[in-house]
């Protein structure tokens, strides 16, 4: 048994580092077919991502919000639901935050940022508790519908900043108000690194406390490894579900707040920034764990943060990290069929 529970541990440490290497190499092939010195590449990831002070400030600002959105995805799945709607949950999220700044314009600081977070989060919870909703109870494939309900919720943005709440002053960008310098998130002394970082990283420790050391958690678990154990034991899976889907999108929701409250100052086009879909890939390097969240989420803002270093130092496109995040996430995919093989046989070994 010890011989199999090592096998396990050294499963779910050696795959995803395999996968990582993996697409790495595969970005490298693509790199040198466009011309380009694949190690001179990854070295100018390395220096716009994690080599001085500054470097690591442009990845911890990105990587804030892809922590908050790996959780919409790592949290449902943790009960076997999959659910990719974290860049519509974050936009909710952000609509809801700037209705609510807006709406009080004259509050204080702590008051307004706390209406926002609110608000941002119940927008974003109710928004994917809609796709657990319909899997659960009318059988619609939830990866299937948050994914269309993505494209719902920036259909939505983009008519409410054009339309009911834009600003007039917004000529070729259109936005809303701006928010007031109450309602805006503060950054730590000497650096740009917004408070939303402190978002992210409580909102993962608190998601691996509540999964790893409560009842709520174990039975989390119990519903997403086997469904027929859980119903026979009694267990609400629909609360379940809904619970874990509601904090996953109040985790995006929230990360719609801070790139309004931090970033943007208002709501625009620019809160589509695709963090929510990275958010996918985080949660599924992690395998659902939010502390491994937490990780993988500085290191892929490292890489959404060397994006112009590329352009400027290598001549590839700026969208060239998309082409490296998307290789990452094919080969994370198929390094899915492997978990369990190596155990099953050190188990039939033993």
């Amino acid at each position: 048994m010890k011989s199999y529970q090592g096998a396990r541990w050294m499963e779910s440490l050696l795959i995803p580092v395999s996968a990582l290497v993996g697409g790495a190499a595969l970005f490298g092939i693509f790199c040198a077919v466009l011309g380009s010195n694949p190690f001179a590449v990854f070295y100018s990831i390395y220096r716009a991502a994690f080599a001085d002070w500054y470097s690591w400030q442009n990845t911890l600002v990105r990587a804030a919000p892809l922590m908050l959105c790996g959780l919409c995805t790592a949290l449902p799945a943790r009960a076997g639901l999959i659910v990719i709607g974290n860049e519509g949950a974050m936009v909710m999220g952000a609509i809801g935050a700037i209705a609510a700044g807006l709406a009080v314009p004259e509050a204080s600081h702590l008051t307004s940022l706390l209406l926002m977070a609110v608000a941002g989060m119940l927008a974003g919870g109710l928004w994917i508790c809609i796709a657990a909703a319909l899997h659960q109870y009318r059988g619609v494939n939830a990866v299937i519908s948050s994914l269309l309900m993505n494209y719902i919720a920036i259909a939505l943005l983009n008519h409410l900043i054009e339309g009911p709440m834009r600003d007039p002053a917004s000529l070729n960008n259109p936005s809303t108000r701006p928010l007031t310098d109450a309602q805006h998130l503060g950054v730590f002394p000497g650096s740009t690194v917004h408070d939303g970082l402190l978002f992210g990283i409580v909102a993962c420790l608190a998601a691996w406390f509540l999964l790893s050391r409560t009842t709520f958690g174990f039975g989390a678990k119990v519903v997403g490894g086997n469904l027929r154990a859980a119903q026979l034991c009694g267990l609400g899976i629909g609360r379940v579900l809904l619970t874990l889907s509601f904090l996953g999108g109040a985790c995006a929701g929230l990360a719609g707040m801070v790139e309004v409250a931090a970033v943007q100052g208002r709501a625009n086009a620019s809160v589509n920034a695709g963090y929510g879909y990275v958010g996918i890939l985080v949660a599924f390097l992690a395998r659902q764990n939010p502390a491994g969240v937490l990780v993988v989420s500085l290191l892929l803002g490292g890489l959404m943060a060397s994006g112009g270093m590329l352009q400027r130092a290598q001549n590839l496109p700026d969208a060239a990290v998309l082409v490296l995040q998307g290789m990452l996430f094919l080969v994370i995919l198929w390094s899915e069929t492997l978990y369990g093989r190596w155990s099953e046989r050190r188990l039939r070994a033993s």
